[in-house]
């Protein structure tokens, strides 16, 4: 495994994260301990959650599985790199009160407490702000998160989902305040959706952000999708079928496969491989449902695209290119 330093931050990480999304949802708790323990095993230190994976009236659910992980020992616990998120409701189904969401000091003091209990752990490594609050200023944001820093609840703080001037805007209000500010941004990036490229992955380069793309292969679409169709009857779902439906997107998916088998190569690999290989990225967040898909992606690691290779992707899945020449002159 290959590691690198979270944005301008000492941490060292893995070059890929763990996302856990399919904990509890998708993936029952003995499957996803071992998915874990192969991904230590591996070398991956990187562990991503949120509060309210599990969904519905599960939410939580999710960050239980990995504190029983945790529980079972090991040094478990010491060897990763934890990261979670605030801002999604938590109150239970149908009991829904005001600020019981979102990222006012009240509602992130409750949930950091009530992660760390099911996490069952003393601290959270990366506490990640999963979506932008409008009406919730910075200068209230970070009072809360010294806090919890001081109290060694939390040690670094990121973002998710943020445009490049809300990095800007939450890194300039903690630089004032003398705070240590935004360390991460994770926000969706891969071949097929490059927009971060223009505003985000600029500020988050000039503010010493490490980006943390999800989604790397965009629901699937980059994971030989039309093969999978063809060769075992298996039609896409979700985000995947809706832009197969596209007979434009469907051309472009076809000419990314037909590239990839030519070369040899796994499709959902070379798109991890990309994005190792674009700057300011610390590694994008691969989902595993099994311990199969665990392994293809621990294999993108060790694949060299070639610059032939990435720039006929390139030409297939064309960059919007800088800010502000993607949209002026």
């Amino acid at each position: 495994m290959e590691y690198t330093q979270l944005g301008r931050t000492g941490l060292k990480v893995s070059r890929l994260v763990l996302g856990t999304m399919n904990f509890g949802p998708q993936t029952d708790e003995a499957d996803s301990h071992a998915i874990m323990d192969a991904a230590l095993g591996a070398g991956l230190n990187f562990f991503d959650t949120a509060n309210v994976y599990g969904w519905g009236e599960n939410k939580g659910r999710t960050e239980e599985i990995i504190g029983n992980w945790f529980a079972k020992g090991g040094e478990r616990r010491d060897k990763v790199v934890l990261a979670t998120k605030v801002y999604a409701n938590m109150a239970a189904e149908g009991d829904a009160w005001p600020n019981h969401d979102k990222l006012s000091a009240v509602n992130i003091r409750r949930s950091v407490d009530a992660s760390l209990k099911r996490l069952r752990t003393d601290h959270i490594d990366l506490y990640q702000f999963h979506h932008i609050d409008r009406a919730t200023p910075f200068e209230e944001i970070w009072q809360a998160i010294d806090t919890l820093v001081q109290q060694g609840k939390i040690l670094y703080a990121g973002s998710s989902n943020f445009p490049g001037y809300k990095i800007a805007q939450a890194n300039e209000v903690a630089a004032r305040r003398g705070s240590f500010g935004l360390v991460s941004e994770q926000c969706l990036y891969n071949l097929a959706e490059r927009r971060a490229e223009m505003e985000v992955l600029p500020a988050a380069q000039e503010y010493g952000l490490g980006v943390i793309p999800w989604s790397p292969l965009h629901g699937g679409l980059l994971g030989g999708v039309i093969k999978k169709e063809v060769e075992g009857g298996r039609r896409a779902g979700g985000r995947a079928a809706d832009s197969l439906a596209d007979p434009a997107v469907r051309a472009q998916i076809q000419a990314y496969e037909d590239l990839l088998d030519k070369h040899g190569i796994e499709p959902g690999e070379a798109a991890l491989a990309w994005l190792l290989t674009r700057p300011g990225v610390t590694g994008p967040i691969v989902g595993p449902r099994t311990a199969e898909q665990l392994d293809s992606a621990l294999r993108a690691v060790e694949l060299d695209l070639g610059e032939e290779l990435l720039t006929a992707l390139d030409e297939i899945f064309p960059g919007p290119g800088p800010s502000p020449e993607a949209f002026a002159w």
